[in-house]
């Protein structure tokens, strides 16, 4: 095998996390200083502070007239438990899952929630439920974009706008990524420690007025620990909407989602965080065309996640190995990279097929990216030698 010289510059910033995923360029701890440590949450400064962080979000995503968004416990996942748990119940639901977090919504509406009337459409890593048979007479919930296997769905057009019932969408791999219509989307979660590379634990949930009713017509039959209640008397606590929250929050968070909020203003609002991780997720695609070794894990270019860029080898002698070595081989790529602390974490997820992930999110720089893909042609080759030499 042709030896590969080993590339000389390397990404200034080597972490290609996907979640907690890396800060704003230029992030220091001194974007930290105007927090309001050790004051009590429910203070008219500290209630004001976070009240400013919701009307700042509410802004630079340009929600609808109507639509809340509140600060909620245990980042997106929490987010997600509050709608599924909260409203849910009141029509037949269909559930999309195609990768380990999609399929993890799945379980909590079938085995958790114990819905009867349920359908649960499946795919493949590397392949989207089909969209056709989603009907919007009944609950629908899905991901926009599915973290572990890279692949999106690849716009709202397929979502009724005369549905009857609601839209329940995971949208944390994506808000400040993709453009959204939100009016598609009646309740919508994302966390601070993706697309914006804010400190994790905090989730946002967005409903819309129909969410809103729900909640207010719909009493679940089951019961919701405190942290998922969202209404009072009968009534939706507006409070939770406009800076109150359900438990503690941490200011310092706070602080830091407040500074990604500014970053985002600084390039151009939501489109541009969104170019930027279109330029970055290019760069990628470009590399991917030449190169022989590498395929796109989402089969329909369409469905290629622009920020959870997953990666499949397929070399054909890699491919022919025995299946320990085969599996093994793109996390060894993977070791290698990180200590030449070239990449962090870039290898694929637990449950998903072998591969590479490589976030290519708003805080990412172009030139990271770029400097990257020679790295991932010598890793290969060195991967691939030293494999042929153990066989």
């Amino acid at each position: 095998m042709k030896t590969i010289e080993k590339p000389t510059v390397r990404p200034n910033n080597p972490r290609f996390s996907s979640g907690p995923c890396t800060k704003r360029p230029g992030w220091k701890p001194d974007a930290l200083k105007g927090a309001l440590l050790g004051r009590y949450h429910r203070a008219p400064e500290t209630r004001a502070r976070l009240s400013f962080a919701l009307a700042r979000t509410r802004e630079l995503l340009k929600l609808p007239d109507g639509y809340r968004a509140a600060i909620v416990p245990a980042s997106d996942t929490g987010a997600m438990e509050m709608a599924l748990w909260s409203l849910l119940g009141a029509r037949g639901v269909d559930v999309l899952g195609w990768e380990a977090f999609t399929r993890d919504w799945v379980t909590d509406i079938v085995e958790q929630l114990k819905l009867k009337d349920v359908r649960a459409l499946l795919a493949l890593y590397g392949e989207l439920p089909d969209l056709t048979q989603v009907d919007f007479d009944r609950d629908v919930v899905f991901a926009w974009n599915g973290t572990t296997s890279g692949v999106c769905v690849p716009d709202a057009e397929w979502i009724a706008a005369d549905r009857k019932g609601l839209t329940v969408c995971d949208a944390t791999s994506a808000v400040f990524a993709v453009d959204i219509d939100w009016t598609k989307l009646d309740a919508a979660t994302f966390s601070w420690q993706k697309v914006l590379g804010g400190e994790a634990q905090h989730g946002i949930l967005i409903l819309s007025q129909r969410a809103v009713d729900r909640l207010e017509n719909h009493t679940p039959p089951w019961p919701r620990p405190k942290l998922f209640r969202m209404t009072r008397g009968g009534k939706l606590n507006e409070a939770l909407f406009d800076g109150s929250t359900i438990n503690t929050p941490s200011m310092l968070c706070l602080e830091d989602y407040l500074d990604a909020l500014a970053f985002v203003e600084s390039v151009g609002g939501v489109e541009g965080t969104i170019a930027r991780s279109n330029v970055n997720a290019a760069v990628i695609a470009d590399w991917v065309e030449r190169t022989p070794w590498v395929d796109y894990l989402a089969k329909a270019p369409a469905t290629r996640s622009t920020t959870s860029v997953c990666l499949k080898i397929v070399d054909p002698e890699i491919l022919a190995l025995p299946p320990k070595l085969r599996d093994e081989f793109a996390r060894r790529m993977a070791v290698l990279l990180d200590e030449e602390n070239v990449a962090k974490d870039i290898a694929s997820y637990r449950d998903a097929p072998s591969g590479l992930r490589i976030w290519t999110g708003a805080t990412v720089e172009k030139s990271d990216v770029e400097a990257l893909m020679p790295w991932l042609d010598w890793a290969f080759a060195v991967t691939k030698q030293a494999v042929a030499k153990a066989a």
